[in-house]
């Protein structure tokens, strides 16, 4: 029976490979064109797939054994592994290596009815063996380029050990430190989120899917995550429909008309409705309005959460709400492959929702390539070749360096001289070639980061000496991606070994933050200051020897006030990936002129959390003679720092904003910048826009476009920027994009508090 049903498929099969592969059809339940030998595969296919085989390639489940070991014999991996066999998996996730990859690959390949291939996915967020900077240091590089190559490596890495889909890029916008995951994203800005977010699903899937260093990405999660009530990991959101529609929807939607291949929906809720069984998000807007043709995946267990929230009555009713909603696969829930054949039976679920989802699945499946060749990312000699190259570490290094944020630098203590001086470098972070990594690198090593004193030991001709001050992590506790990060917070018996050295020294370099599993997924915090005894150590050494640069290894904004009020020179460095510690030394002694802006508003205090740039004026913006104004009484409203700040060891002028309307909603603006400083730099020049008056509130000021220009001393540039009706429009309430007539003010500088300006009027 088998292998007749197995004739009929590949001949069906072989004569749609007779086809013209740039053939195309209408896909009617996408309303969008398709490639029409691909769908006319899937139809021969989904004629003789069974409603539970159909069920299996909805379900995913997690590595449950080791593939290359005994089979499983009892329990749950034994009905796991049965259910493999009977083709009820569509795919796998965790599971990486080549030889572990194949041995599955070949159980679905050869041992199923039907011979589906499987898809393999990881949560590769920022490099898979070779770790990057977190996502929010590159996205502080506002370099698309660099960002777009970070994400193509740590495909072309995760590719070669077997996988071909990354849970990633996450492009959730959040304005609140407190929340772990900001680590994930790009920042609070939908604009910049949008294109650093489009840069990386270009370097993840690149132009050819089917090529074996291609992966196919998935954008998460759909959606409004990063609005989650009190930066609190897995909270529930209410926001309003201004702000999901001109700020949460913005990146999800430029990835989907970019090709994203995935969507992963949120663990939230949003309008009292979880994400997991949102109609609306996935099916009217994802799926209708956006014509998206991927396919959208839960999070881990999400769909099976709908009963903790009080959605659903049970299992059975959690995957009939999911899939009737449009999630489209279930990842580690087991409601799909338990539940849905039962519930098409019964009638609650219709055949052509179960069999739009697996028409999704089956199309990603070719598009990779898996069909024609399903081991075509099982190449041991090519793993062997590509992990590590020295290219990803080339590569690496350079996008650190990018990252790297200039906070402070008075009386230009930065960059250091290379010779003659005494240096201490204090602080446990700064000898710690673990925590560098950050969070999620899973596939990593520990101690396999470059560590600051190590970058530093490469500047031979001054005399470095080193002192922990004190630890930051309680010395002999568990650090994992499952438990929580045991802080010290009372043991300062080091502090006098740092202090001795800081007093015999001509500058000291102090490397605090926070340790790497500090930030990422269930890694809120309820305050955002430095941890542990840090800012003691940091207040002590500062009484010996001000000649402080303070080091930030962090990966979300901070509240330092105290520091940057007294500390000389602060640079923000985040969690940086293996070659952190050469990245920094480079930075700090001058080999790299920093270039980065923050991706984020760093807060005074956290009472001024959720603290953004793009805030709207309110009917009370100023100061009238009392105290009837929107302000805080033992606070003021500005930022420790605004997002788009940053310095540079050279220093840039802005003259001369020019603005000519050309036509109907077509803008032309220039700016002259000019390097005013001594040494050569790269200036992140920003155009920020104010809609004076709109039927929707607008944001004091919104980035609308942003240009890298790299000047010699004294040189000049003139900046040019285009807006059209994308810029210059916004959504109201039903989801309409509108361009209104009306005053428009532009702002351009180095940052979101550009004062230089202009007008013009729309008409």
């Amino acid at each position: 029976m088998r292998k007749s049903l197995l004739v009929i498929v590949i001949i069906a099969l072989n004569s749609c490979n007779k086809t013209n592969s740039k053939a195309k059809t209408f896909d009617s339940m996408n309303n969008t064109v398709v490639n029409s030998s691909i769908e006319r595969k899937i139809d021969s296919l989904l004629e003789v797939m069974t409603l539970e085989e159909k069920v299996g390639q909805m379900n995913q489940y997690n590595g449950f054994w080791d593939a290359t070991g005994p089979v499983p014999n009892k329990g749950n991996q034994a009905e796991k592994y049965e259910d493999l066999k009977k083709g009820l998996v569509g795919s796998m996730l965790n599971v990486r290596g080549v030889k572990q990859v194949k041995a599955l690959q070949k159980i679905a390949v050869e041992e199923t009815r039907l011979g589906i291939p499987l898809i393999f996915g990881f949560d590769v967020i920022h490099g898979f063996k070779t770790i990057a900077p977190l996502p929010l240091a590159e996205a502080a590089s506002w370099d698309l380029k660099i960002i777009e190559k970070s994400a193509k490596n740590a495909a072309e890495e995760a590719a070669a050990a077997g996988l071909n889909w990354t849970f990633a890029p996450m492009i959730d916008v959040s304005r609140d430190a407190r929340w772990g995951r900001v680590m994930e994203g790009g920042g609070e800005d939908p604009f910049l989120g949008a294109k650093i977010a489009v840069a990386r699903v270009k370097g993840f899937q690149g132009n050819d899917l089917s090529s074996p260093k291609t992966i196919a990405a998935c954008a998460k999660h759909f959606a409004a995550y990063g609005f989650i009530e009190a930066g609190r990991e897995y909270n529930t959101v209410d926001i309003g429909t201004s702000t999901l529609y001109n700020t949460v929807f913005p990146p999800f939607k430029a990835v989907s008309d970019a090709g994203v291949k995935t969507f992963m929906n949120a663990f939230n809720e949003l309008n009292g409705v979880p994400a997991t069984a949102d109609r609306f998000l996935q099916r009217e807007v994802l799926k209708k309005d956006w014509k998206f043709k991927g396919f959208v995946i839960s999070d881990w267990g999400s769909i099976g959460e709908l009963v903790a929230h009080g959605h659903a009555k049970d299992l059975n009713h959690a995957a009939e709400l999911a899939v009737n909603a449009g999630s489209d696969m279930d990842m580690e829930s087991s409601a799909y492959v338990e539940e849905l054949t039962g519930l098409v039976k019964e009638g609650k679920v219709g055949k052509e929702l179960i069999d739009d989802a697996v028409r999704r699945i089956l199309r990603v499946k070719y598009e990779l390539g898996l069909f024609d060749d399903p081991y075509r990312y099982c190449n041991e000699n090519n793993e062997e070749e590509v992990t590590g190259k020295k290219k990803f570490h080339e590569d690496a290094l350079d996008i650190a360096k990018k990252s790297i944020v200039l906070l402070k630098n008075e009386n230009d203590l930065l960059p250091l001289k290379k010779q003659g001086m005494k240096i201490a470098l204090i602080g446990a972070l700064a000898n710690d070639k673990t925590s560098p990594l950050g969070n999620w690198r899973l596939a990593a090593k520990e101690e396999t980061a470059v560590s600051v004193v190590e970058g530093f030991q490469e500047y031979k001709e001054n005399k470095l000496e080193y002192a922990k001050g004190a630890d930051l992590v309680i010395p002999n506790t568990e650090i994992s991606m499952t438990q929580e990060v045991q802080v010290n917070t009372k043991d300062t018996s080091e502090f006098e070994e740092a202090l001795s050295l800081a007093k015999r020294s001509d500058v000291v370099v102090m490397v605090l933050g926070e340790h790497g599993m500090q930030s990422g997924e269930a890694r809120s915090r309820s305050t955002i200051d430095l941890p542990g005894v840090q800012q003691q150590l940091l207040k002590e050494v500062y009484k010996v020897n001000k000649n402080i640069v303070l080091v930030l290894m962090n990966g979300r904004p901070l509240a330092f006030p105290w520091a940057k009020d007294n500390i000389p020179a602060i640079v923000e460095s985040w969690q940086l990936g293996v070659q952190s510690g050469n990245a920094i030394a480079q930075v700090i002694y001058g080999d790299y002129n920093p270039s980065g802006k923050l991706p984020m508003t760093f807060p005074k205090s956290l009472g001024q959390v959720p603290i953004y740039y793009n805030h709207k004026n309110t009917g009370r913006p100023i100061r009238e003679g009392n105290v009837f104004w929107s302000h805080y009484s033992d606070e003021t409203n500005d930022p420790l720092y605004p997002f788009g700040y940053g310095l540079s060891y050279t220093s840039f002028s802005y003259n001369n904003l020019k603005i000519k309307v050309n036509g109907q909603n077509k803008v032309h603006v220039t700016v002259d910048v000019k390097n005013t400083g001594k040494v050569k730099g790269k200036e992140v020049v920003q155009l920020y826009l104010h809609d004076v008056y709109a039927s929707i509130t607008r944001p004091i000021r919104e980035l609308k476009g942003f240009e890298m220009v790299e000047l010699e001393k004294g040189e000049s540039k003139t900046v040019n920027f285009e807006l059209n009706e994308k810029e210059l429009g916004f959504y109201n309430n039903r989801g309409e994009f509108l361009v209104e007539p009306g005053k428009f003010n532009v702002f351009v500088g180095g940052n979101s508090k550009a004062e230089l300006t202009n007008t013009f009027i729309l008409k």
